[in-house]
C-alpha cells in the first residue's frame, strides 16, 4: 500500500467530510483523487482497502456485519480486478492483431492485384469482394504471347490469412510458368505439383481455369474441383451449367486434368464464379442457382462490367450487406 500513503489521509478526511455534510466540494475532492489513483495505475481492489481503512480509522466500533460485507466486497474487487486486466490484455493484443491483418490484407491486395483485359469482340465484367479483410478467393487475367487471354478463378477451402498466403503462392506459381504452358489443362497439372508440395494437407484450392482464343472465338478450360460456372447459349436464350470435372489442387501429385472447349458466338456468355455466389444466403435459406442465372439474366443486356455490378449489389442486399462468404464473379460475353 505504499503507493497509496501519501493520499490516505486526504481520502479519510474527504470521506469523513462528504459523510457529514454530502456537500460537493468533497465530491470535487475524490474526483481529484480518482484521477491520482488512474495516473498512478492504481488497482480497484487498492481503493477499497482504502476506503475499509478509512471508515475503520474514522468509525472503530463499525457492526461486524459491516466489516464482513466490506471484506467480501474487497475479494469481489480482486476478482474483478484481475478479470478487467487480462480483458484490457486482450484488446490490446486484438488490436495489434486486426492492425497486423489489415497490413496483411493491404499486401494481399498488392500481390493478387490483376488488370482486366481489353480484348477484340470480348467484353469482360469482373468484381471480387472478401467477405472479411482477407480474400479466399483468387481470380487472375494472363494476356498470351499469341493474344490468346488465360483467366484463372480460385477458392481456398479455408479464410484469413493462411488462404491469403495460399493465394499468394498461386499467383506467384502462375507468373512464373513459361508461355508454353497456357493450356488450361497443363497449368492445372504444374499447378497441382506446387501446391501439393508446399500447401498442408489440410488445406485445399479449387481452380477452374479457362483461355479464350480471339481468333477462333473458342474457349478452353479445365477444373480442378471448382465451382461450376454457366454457358449462356444467345440463340436458344438458354443458360447450361459448364460440366468439367477434375481433383481439387494439393491432393495427388500425379493427377492428370481433362480439357474441355467450345466455340462462342455472338451474345453467348460464360459465368465463372466462386462458391459465394452460389451459396448466398437469405436468412436462414441457402438460394438455388436458378436464382443466381435469373438475375444474371435480368441484366445481361448490360455491359458486362455493369452487369457483374448489379448483380453484386443484389446479393449483397439480399444478405443485408454482410457477406456469408467471398463473392467473386467474372462474365465473359462474346461481341462480334
Amino acid at each position: 500500500m505504499e503507493t497509496l500513503k501519501p493520499d490516505a489521509a486526504n481520502y479519510q478526511s474527504l470521506l469523513k467530510h462528504y459523510i457529514a455534510t454530502q456537500d460537493e466540494h468533497s465530491l470535487y475532492g475524490a474526483e481529484q483523487i480518482t484521477k491520482q489513483f488512474i495516473k498512478n495505475n492504481i488497482p480497484p481492489e487498492e481503493i477499497v482497502n482504502l476506503h475499509i481503512q478509512a471508515m475503520a480509522a474514522l468509525y472503530p466500533d463499525l457492526p461486524e456485519y459491516f466489516r464482513h460485507s466490506m471484506k467480501f466486497l474487497l475479494e469481489t474487487m480482486i476478482s474483478y480486478g484481475i478479470a478487467h486486466q487480462e480483458y484490457h490484455t486482450l484488446r490490446e493484443q486484438q488490436s495489434e492483431l486486426k492492425s497486423e491483418i489489415a497490413v496483411a490484407a493491404n499486401m494481399q491486395d498488392t500481390l493478387l492485384a490483376t488488370t482486366k483485359p481489353a480484348i477484340d469482340g470480348l467484353d469482360i465484367g469482373v468484381v471480387s469482394v472478401p467477405a472479411h479483410q482477407m480474400n479466399g478467393d483468387y481470380h487472375h487475367f494472363v494476356t498470351g504471347e499469341d493474344g490468346s487471354l488465360g483467366i484463372a478463378v480460385a477458392d481456398v477451402i479455408g479464410k484469413g490469412i493462411p488462404a491469403a498466403l495460399c493465394m499468394s503462392m498461386i499467383k506467384y506459381s502462375m507468373d512464373s510458368l513459361p508461355e508454353r504452358t497456357m493450356r488450361p489443362q497443363t497449368i492445372l497439372k504444374n499447378l497441382n505439383r506446387v501446391v501439393e508440395r508446399n500447401v498442408e494437407s489440410s488445406m485445399f484450392i479449387t481452380m477452374f481455369y479457362a483461355q479464350y482464343l480471339p481468333a477462333d472465338g473458342k474457349i478452353r478450360y479445365s477444373s480442378a474441383g471448382h465451382e461450376p460456372g454457366f454457358y449462356y447459349n444467345a440463340r436458344e436464350n438458354r443458360f447450361e451449367e459448364i460440366k468439367a470435372k477434375g481433383l481439387v489442387l494439393g491432393v495427388d501429385p500425379d493427377t492428370d486434368y481433362r480439357q474441355y472447349e467450345r466455340v462462342l458466338h455472338q451474345g453467348d456468355m460464360v459465368i465463372l464464379l466462386t462458391d459465394g455466389v452460389t451459396e448466398c444466403r437469405q436468412g436462414d435459406r441457402f438460394i438455388e442457382s436458378e436464382e443466381v442465372l435469373d438475375v444474371i439474366a435480368r441484366f445481361s443486356h448490360l455491359q458486362a462490367q455493369d452487369m457483374v455490378d448489379k448483380v453484386y449489389k443484389h446479393f449483397e442486399r439480399l444478405q443485408n450487406f454482410r457477406l456469408r462468404d467471398d463473392f467473386t464473379l467474372i462474365v465473359l460475353k462474346k461481341e462480334v
